[in-house]
């Protein structure tokens, strides 16, 4: 193992994915569960996400599936990845996290992104529109203030029992918002998800800007993506086919479906669109063997400079989706406890 995998943290993100056959309660109980075993191989934090309308993610209420997650485990850092913050008033947001840090002292993070919903009917019905999100720098200056009780945004307004409670906040950006983290002194959680060279970037213009500030007192910085390991290629690749599937489907008739089995996907007729697509999704992610993946990890680690690495991950099959994040943990090294 290398020294800058050595030198790396390791986390989890978990988006409750629906799956054929198993439905959204099923898959939030799958996360819970999911949890403990990610506990159990040492990995750093658990994280879960918020998306609302979508049929295939469950996970629509993440301060409260965080807590439930909490509740389960003893020892991982447990956090969002993350509440939208767009989506919601300040106050009511740093309520709730005071209530998770209260419970779980010194366990919780809070991962807040600046996206919306989807379309124009779930912004509707969630009282907002695309412009909310260029409100995210002051709502997150509103946020922070009712942890710090200097909130100036509605004077004599208090958040209990969040003021004087500090848990890590993290900003989740891809472009933009890595400034809005910078300027508030705050950890950034990035993906390349419009390529790894911009998110490169992203991550320089983030360090240059970077303030220290009492949440920060310097850059940190958290890349996110998918990290798949299988005892050969070919299996590894099997594990991309649900979520790829998924992905082309959503792109092709406007609706993101719970995942499918591997062989009754590559069952399927595809049109021309469809495996282009099909295929488009199962490119740009870090998997395969043991040896594969850890020199993917050196080049991806070496150039960003990451302090840790948040993976996120998704298939059909719960013991092949267990089993890889068992063979990265043993890849990287990570302190198992349920040995």
């Amino acid at each position: 193992m290398s020294s800058v995998i050595a030198q790396t943290r390791f986390s989890v993100l978990d988006r409750s994915r629906t799956r054929e056959g198993h439905g959204a309660p099923q898959a939030l109980r799958d996360t819970v569960e999911l949890a403990r075993r990610i506990e159990g191989l040492g990995y750093h934090r658990f994280w879960v996400s918020e998306h609302h309308s979508v049929p295939g993610v469950a996970g629509s209420a993440p301060t409260v599936l965080a807590a439930a997650v909490a509740a389960a485990t003893s020892t991982i850092r447990v956090g969002t990845g993350g509440v939208m913050l767009p989506n919601h008033r300040p106050l009511v947001v740093a309520e709730q996290f005071g209530v998770l840090e209260s419970l779980f002292p010194g366990r919780i993070d809070m991962g807040l992104g600046r996206s919306v919903g989807f379309t124009d009917g779930i912004r509707r019905a969630l009282g907002h529109d695309k412009e909310a999100a260029g409100d995210f720098a002051s709502q997150l200056t509103e946020l922070l203030g009712y942890f710090t009780g200097d909130q100036s945004a509605h004077p004599q307004v208090h958040a209990h029992p969040a003021e004087g409670l500090l848990p890590p906040a993290f900003v989740l950006a891809t472009g933009a918002g890595a400034q809005v983290a910078a300027e508030a002194g705050l950890p950034l959680v990035i993906a390349a998800a419009r390529g790894e060279e911009e998110m490169l970037r992203a991550i320089d213009g983030y360090r240059e800007a970077f303030r220290p500030s009492a949440w920060g007192e310097r850059p940190y910085v958290m890349v996110s993506g998918s990290v798949t390991v299988a005892e050969t290629t070919e299996e590894a690749e099997r594990l991309l086919v649900p979520e790829a599937w998924a992905s082309a489907y959503s792109r092709t008739r406007g609706a993101f479906p719970p995942l499918a089995p591997v062989d009754e996907i590559l069952a399927l007729p595809m049109n021309d669109r469809e495996w282009e697509l099909f295929e488009e999704a199962r490119r740009g992610h870090l998997h395969g063997t043991g040896d594969e993946v850890a020199d993917g990890l050196e080049k991806v680690l070496g150039r960003s400079g990451a302090d840790e690495y948040l993976v996120a991950n998704s298939t059909y099959e719960r013991d092949a989706l267990l089993g890889s994040y068992r063979r990265l943990a043993a890849l990287v090294g990570l302190p198992r406890t349920d040995a």
